[in-house]
């Protein structure tokens, strides 16, 4: 069942609104650049595609086109952050911070300034553009960094209080948002704060907890009818925020259930997954079962057939949930 506090006005399990996580950051950057004259937008030549069209057209003067030069724009928004701007770095993530790790790292990170970096077409589910474009290591290269926060929204409404949240904020951030529309699963009135995981279901004495990120949320809430069908409760966590992580909640539910399946759409290696497992190994070490991409890069595909083909889909979480329930 879903918990009374999220009990809220959208279609989870019918046939959802769907929206790319990038079109939340696109309102939400509009929506904070209204609010705070200090920001400013910086693209490397991908405006339509990291959805900061809009905020050029509105913010002709708030706007930087640094061009097909990545490493550039993470020096350039070090400069506008230290001299009292809010700078918005925006491009892929195979390229930022893929591309730019070393600038972001020497002068956003240990310099602790103000910057959000924002990675588009993360994880596989970017499709036909193949294994070049699509991130799977973002999320670790940014977790490892000290100061940096990461978020991972899981649909278009959490990405723009996401987007918000980071104007708001201090320090270095990393904000990670997907290409293909998926499905929302959040409302306005959904509770999103920093550092603070939502759990989104939750069955009376849960056997197994399951901790997602980013739009496969979904994917977990629909493993969860279905284990349900079957007499085996779980609960569903979405874990927004990869860094600093909701360490209370998650030693809480996976405590509780005495098993746990994480679930992201990124490398089983340094990302949610990883940073739970460091968490408990500290705390209550329990069976943990990966779903992710195992140590293997993309390939071109439709987003379905990715997610399928690398092991992420319904029926994977699914059997990831009875196989952490048999070490038990």
């Amino acid at each position: 069942m879903l918990i009374p506090e999220m009990k809220l006005k959208v279609n989870i399990f019918g046939t959802p609104d769907m929206a790319a996580t990038r079109d939340g950051f696109g309102a939400g950057l509009i929506e904070a650049a209204e609010k705070d004259p200090r920001i400013v937008a910086l693209s490397a030549d991908l405006t339509e595609s990291t959805r900061v069209e809009a905020f050029q057209k509105k913010f002709p003067e708030r706007f930087i086109e640094i061009g097909v030069a990545e490493q550039n724009m993470a020096a350039l928004a070090a400069g506008f952050a230290e001299y009292g701007k809010i700078p918005f770095l925006t491009s892929y993530a195979t390229f930022s911070p893929g591309r730019n790790n070393e600038q972001i790292r020497t002068t956003l990170s240990i310099n602790n300034v103000h910057a959000i970096v924002c990675g588009m077409h993360a994880g596989v589910s970017v499709g036909p553009d193949g294994a070049t474009h699509q991130a799977l290591e973002d999320m670790g290269l940014m977790r490892m960094q000290p100061h940096m926060t990461v978020i991972s929204p899981c649909d278009s409404e959490e990405a723009r209080k996401a987007t918000l949240a980071a104007a708001a904020g201090d320090g270095p951030f990393y904000l990670r948002f997907g290409r293909e529309k998926t499905p929302v699963m959040t409302a306005a009135d959904t509770p999103f704060k920093i550092g603070k995981a939502n759990v989104l279901y939750r069955a009376d004495s849960p056997v197994c907890a399951v901790f997602a990120t980013g739009p496969l949320v979904h994917n977990a809430l629909l493993a969860a009818r279905e284990l349900e069908k079957e007499g085996i409760r779980i609960s569903v966590t979405n874990v927004h925020t990869i860094k600093p992580l909701d360490t209370e909640t998650i030693v809480r539910e996976a405590g509780s259930a005495g098993a746990l399946v994480s679930v992201e759409e990124h490398q089983i290696s340094g990302g949610l997954g990883s940073a739970i497992a460091e968490l408990l190994v500290q705390t209550k070490p329990l069976p943990q079962e990966f779903i992710g991409v195992h140590d293997q890069f993309g390939q071109s595909g439709t987003p379905v057939e990715l997610i399928e083909h690398y092991g992420m889909g319904v029926s994977h979480i699914v059997d990831a949930v009875k196989k952490a329930i048999a070490r038990k």
